[in-house]
C-alpha cells in the first residue's frame, strides 16, 4: 500500500504568498515481498530437478544350457580392442577347421567416422529405418497418434523374420571387447547403435577364437 502526506502548504495570512503543497510518498513492499515469495516457493515445487544420465545396457539372459548355441539372424559382431579398432563380421562365427566345414569367419575393419561405423550401421538397418520413416510421416500428418507410432516404431527395431511374407528379422548388433579396449568406445558405439534406430544390442563375452584372430589383425 502506498501512503501520501500533503502539508497545508501556507498562505494563511493576508500577505502570505500561496505555496505549492508538497507531498511525500512512502510504498509499502510488504505484498511485493510476499508474492515474490510465492512465486519462487511455486517454481521451485512445480520444477522438475536434472536428473543423472544412465545408460541402460541390455544383457542377454545366461542359458540354462552352456553347450546351446543359440543362433541369431541378421547379425553383426563388433570386437573391439587397442587403439580405437573396431573389427567386425556378419552372421555367425566359423572358426578354422570346424566341424560344419563352413569357410572360416574374416573379420572386417573400420573406425568411429562418418563414413566408416555410422554409414555401416546405416546400410545393414536400412529396411528398419525406412519402415520407421514412413511411420513419421503419417504421425505428421495425424494419420496416427502418438502412442501408436512409437509402439510401431519399437515393433519395427525388434522386428521377428517372417520367411512367408519375405519379412527379414531386424538387425541385432553384439558387441564385444578385449581386455585392451577402452571404456569410451563401448559408449560410443552403443551411441551409433541408437542413432541409427537398432532396437537389439547387448555386449557379450569375447570368444577365445575371436580374439586370437584380431590379436593376429593387430600384429
Amino acid at each position: 500500500m502506498a501512503e501520501v502526506n500533503t502539508g497545508d502548504g501556507g498562505g494563511h495570512g493576508k500577505h502570505d504568498k500561496k505555496r505549492a503543497k508538497k507531498s511525500s510518498t512512502r510504498i509499502d513492499m510488504t505484498p511485493m515481498v510476499d508474492l515474490a515469495f510465492l512465486l519462487l516457493t511455486f517454481f521451485v515445487l512445480t520444477s522438475t530437478f536434472s536428473k543423472s544420465k544412465v545408460m541402460e545396457i541390455p544383457f542377454p539372459k545366461d542359458p540354462k544350457d552352456h553347450k546351446l548355441d543359440q543362433k541369431v539372424n541378421n547379425a553383426i559382431t563388433f570386437l573391439l580392442t587397442k587403439d580405437n579398432k573396431i573389427f567386425y563380421y556378419n552372421g555367425p562365427f566359423y572358426p578354422k577347421n570346424n566341424k560344419d566345414g563352413k569357410t572360416p569367419t574374416t573379420v572386417l575393419k573400420t573406425d568411429f567416422s562418418a563414413k566408416g561405423l555410422h554409414e555401416l550401421l546405416l546400410d545393414r538397418n536400412k529396411p528398419t529405418i525406412d519402415a520407421i520413416k514412413k511411420l513419421e510421416e503419417k504421425y505428421k500428418r495425424k494419420e496416427i497418434a502418438d502412442t501408436t507410432y512409437k509402439r510401431l516404431a519399437l515393433h519395427e527395431q525388434g522386428r521377428s523374420a517372417d520367411p512367408a511374407k519375405h519379412i527379414e528379422a531386424a538387425l541385432t548388433v553384439l558387441i564385444k571387447t578385449d581386455d585392451k579396449a577402452v571404456y569410451k568406445n563401448v559408449v560410443d558405439l552403443i551411441d551409433e547403435v541408437k542413432v541409427c534406430n537398432i532396437g537389439i544390442y547387448a555386449i557379450v563375452d569375447m570368444m577365445p577364437s575371436e580374439k586370437d584372430l584380431i590379436d593376429a589383425e593387430t600384429k
